[in-house]
């Protein structure tokens, strides 16, 4: 928790809430609560971790998040009634730290076409509901919704008789992303000008990115006294998403000569937050992206890394271990044993159970029977794919077997364990190897949807590279999921065969919907 201080930035992490928002990436409440409690290790000040009344599952994910997350504010966002407040209040009921985020739009596209009402009238609206959130909690945020395209004059009224009635942040959201740097540094100014109370609360910017200035805005806006920054773990978000995490932090810390601000971020744990993120959401992390790209520290230029041999500074103005890159120069192999992996995976953050260890254990054997030796990549992608699966899986891939070539007809067999424990094997053929495999895994599961995007990259070089496939498929019919009708489905899987982790992404999202369609029935 913290409070807001001249030389400190507060980082506010909506990746739960505004981040899910990105098309195909619902979470369960298990992967919810798996991503708070990296984003409480990280080191953020407050976690926006939904919108309770939203969805049944939505308000249990909140209310896991603020019963088992006591070192940062665990924040509800709301709209500005009281139906609304009340879920988000009983929500976050026994949290150390809660916090109630409402709010209405203030420019006149939004006050005429959405909320269908006058200034004045909206203006009330506000000032209610920040006075109802604050019978609950003592730390109410106003979100001030479109700002970027308000009239000033009106924004200053609206944040002065909030602040008045008890608002502790308020939130000034570029929502469409419209500003430029200089004029959304200009509206901060004209706040802090402008408005007379604002020293009662802190200034918090949410921005997003549809014209790729999010991280921009931001620091632009820090640099004229935000004091809090509402970002996301790789930038994830609805249309073209939201201000990143990652490169905020490393901007403040990288150019601390130029803003002089702190954050309480442990920046050694962006990297595996990031990964976690991208794995659980089933979006993948654009290789040039800034700090947790897998380009973001390779060198290809003769010129570049002669340069950085002789001294890294020359081309990299931040260390990859500053934010948790691992060393891939340590490798295993089949000889290092349980103790050694042990120690490489505990020297990477993962503290594994006894069971999860053996399933690794188990994995890192074929994979070093294949590769020969196994970096810290290889080993990332094992762990992801035994150990980090939020549902029960019902169906069970043990062998996949595919015959293929420019004179033959693709031909996949597959065998799988089913819910019963009894084994099924089915045969089909189709366009390539990849469609033989998921036509004949159709045969024996029977679910129907169909494959609406298909990711492959190699974790790492050379031809004996572990591959990771990312899928989403959509199911034939909508299924509710904690309260939210749902159609799309991710899956991923990794393995040294291309085909095999094909099959295994596919048996993943699968798995997934199906598991979901057991729990709509069961609620």
């Amino acid at each position: 928790m913290s409070s807001s201080t001249a030389d400190r930035v507060i980082i506010f992490d909506t990746t739960l809430r505004d981040g899910e928002q990105s098309p195909g990436a619902a979470l369960n409440v298990n992967e919810k609560v798996e991503i708070a409690h990296a984003l409480e290790e990280l080191g953020v000040d407050v976690i926006e971790a939904g919108f309770p009344i939203s969805s049944p599952g939505d308000f249990r994910a909140v209310q896991r998040i603020a019963q088992e997350i006591r070192g940062c504010v665990v924040c509800g966002l709301t709209r500005a009634n009281r139906q609304d407040i009340d879920a988000a209040a009983e929500a976050l009921r026994g949290a150390a730290h809660p916090r109630i985020h409402t709010g209405l739009g203030v420019s006149d596209i939004h006050i005429r076409y959405k909320l269908r009402t006058t200034r004045e009238e909206a203006l009330q609206r506000g000032v209610e509901a920040v006075r109802y959130a604050r019978q609950f909690v003592e730390d109410v945020q106003y979100y001030t919704e479109d700002a970027g395209r308000a009239d000033p004059e009106y924004l200053y009224r609206v944040l002065e008789a909030v602040i008045a009635a008890g608002a502790t942040v308020v939130n000034i959201p570029d929502t469409t992303g419209y500003t430029t740097p200089d004029e959304f540094g200009a509206l901060i100014q004209g706040i802090v000008e402008n408005v007379d109370n604002i020293y009662r609360a802190t200034i918090s910017v949410h921005c997003h990115n549809d014209l790729g200035l999010a991280t921009a805005n931001t620091l632009a806006a820090v640099r004229q006294g935000a004091r809090q920054v509402e970002v996301t773990v790789n930038g994830i978000g609805e249309r073209a998403g939201n201000c990143s995490l990652e490169e905020v932090v490393m901007a403040l810390r990288t150019r601390h000569d130029c803003f002089g601000l702190e954050t309480g971020i442990n920046t050694r744990r962006i990297y595996p937050v990031s990964r976690l993120v991208s794995q659980l959401t089933g979006i993948p992390v654009q290789p040039n992206k800034a700090i947790v790209g897998a380009n973001a520290f390779a060198h290809s230029s003769g010129i570049h890394q002669d340069g950085v041999l002789k001294e890294r500074t020359t081309y990299e103005i931040i260390n990859p271990r500053d934010v948790g890159v691992p060393d891939s120069e340590i490798i295993l192999s089949a000889r290092s044993g349980r103790h050694g992996l042990r120690h490489r995976l505990a020297e990477l953050g993962y503290l594994l159970d006894e069971e999860q260890f053996e399933k690794v254990y188990q994995r890192f054997l074929e994979v070093a029977d294949r590769k020969k030796t196994v970096d810290t990549r290889d080993l990332e992608a094992i762990v992801e794919d035994e150990v980090r699966m939020f549902f029960e899986e019902t169906y069970h891939l043990e062998q996949v077997q595919v015959t293929c070539g420019d004179h033959s007809i693709p031909t996949a067999t597959v065998r799988i364990r089913g819910p019963d424990g009894q084994v099924y094997c089915d045969a089909d053929h189709g366009t390539g190897p990849v469609d033989a495999v998921y036509r004949a895994i159709n045969r024996v599961i029977g679910e129907p949807n169909e494959l609406i995007e298909f990711s492959i990259q190699a974790v790492t070089e050379g031809i004996d590279a572990v591959a990771r496939v990312t899928i989403r498929i959509q199911a034939e019919e909508p299924v509710s999921e904690n309260g939210v009708e749902r159609r799309v489905f991710s899956g991923r899987g990794a393995d040294t065969d291309t085909i095999v982790a094909c099959a295994k992404a596919y048996m993943f999202a699968l798995n997934r919907l199906i598991a979901a369609r057991r729990e709509a029935v069961k609620g």
